[in-house]
């Protein structure tokens, strides 16, 4: 009884195996690549699946989803022979898992491989200005030449970054240099522009004040002149409706002769021959106003008193 009891367990084990052996699940976005007894049978898509135990192998397992691969920096010679290191970033993903199985032995190294010797025939023809300004256009070169030599290899490649461009220490001095010249540069000609404006809103600011200034004082000086002749008018409509007499105006003029006597530089005034007449005039009413007050006696009307013995 104990070795037909370990026949079947041996049995049971057998099954167990097989059962092992022909169910196979594969996770989504996978392939599975099947070969019977060394030759390609078939793909395994996903879900569960169903082989012929120890007659199909598994040759491998591929992951269909895109996938990212940064390749280190590469040290690349462009037009004007300067050395500058690159890093890319490759973004594929596998469309055939056959091919990518048996088109090539290593696709990861073949893609990186070929992106270094097309992106050195890239920047080979460009110098290291239009090499750090023209990242699109590298990208879109690289792009155009991996996806059509990775196709047979069941390869799409969405998208390739330049990661970093490092141009060579020196070369990265000068430039810092040079940018900093031509901050410098701008800094000093927005600063000489700020005065240009500055000084000219002063300027302007200077004009109108003196127009203005100048605009007040003609106002002023107008209505300084048109209040000085109205109060001439004034005056001489006050003197036309009074109606002055020959001895007021006399009166007046002689008023006015200490008021023409001012002044250091008059030295010599002439006494005009009508300042007779207005003393003349004056004597007259000084003696017709002396007759009518009492107590006011002119010489004709004093009568001398004979002397007390």
């Amino acid at each position: 009884m104990q070795p037909i009891i370990i026949v079947l367990i041996i049995l049971v084990v057998l099954v167990f195996i097989a059962l092992i052996k022909t169910i196979q699940v594969i996770p989504q976005a996978s392939a599975a690549i099947v070969e019977r007894f060394g030759r390609y049978t078939r793909t395994l898509n996903a879900g569960l699946n169903i082989v012929v135990p120890f007659i199909d192998t598994i040759r491998n397992r591929i992951d269909l989803r895109e996938q990212v691969v940064p390749f280190p920096p590469q040290p690349v010679i462009t037009q004007d022979n300067l050395v500058v290191n690159i890093d890319t970033v490759i973004y594929y993903q596998v469309t055939d898992a056959r091919a990518a199985t048996y088109e090539v032995a290593s696709y990861i190294q073949a893609i990186e491989q070929l992106t270094v010797t097309t992106l050195r025939n890239i920047i080979g023809g460009m110098d290291l200005e239009r090499t750090l300004t023209s990242r699109e256009e590298i990208n879109a070169a690289l792009r155009g030449v991996l996806d059509e030599a990775t196709g047979k290899w069941g390869i799409r490649v969405n998208r390739v970054e330049l990661k970093a461009i490092e141009p060579p220490t020196s070369i990265q001095d000068s430039m810092e240099k040079q940018m900093r010249a031509d901050r410098d540069k701008r800094a000093a000609i927005l600063q000489a522009e700020g005065t240009r404006q500055s000084a000219i809103l002063t300027a302007e600011g200077e004009k109108q004040s003196a127009i203005l200034r100048a605009e007040g004082e003609a106002k002023a000086a107008a209505l300084r002149a048109e209040g000085e002749a109205q109060a001439i008018r004034t005056v001489f409509e006050s003197i036309h409706a009074g109606d002055p007499d020959q001895k007021l105006l006399s009166y007046q003029y002689l008023q006015m002769l200490p008021k023409i006597a001012e002044g250091d530089a008059n030295k010599l005034w002439i006494v005009p021959s009508e300042i007779g007449d207005a003393l003349k005039g004056l004597s007259g009413a000084f003696g017709n106003l002396g007759t009518g007050v009492p107590g006011f006696n002119t010489g004709k009307d004093r009568r001398e008193e004979p002397p007390v013995d």
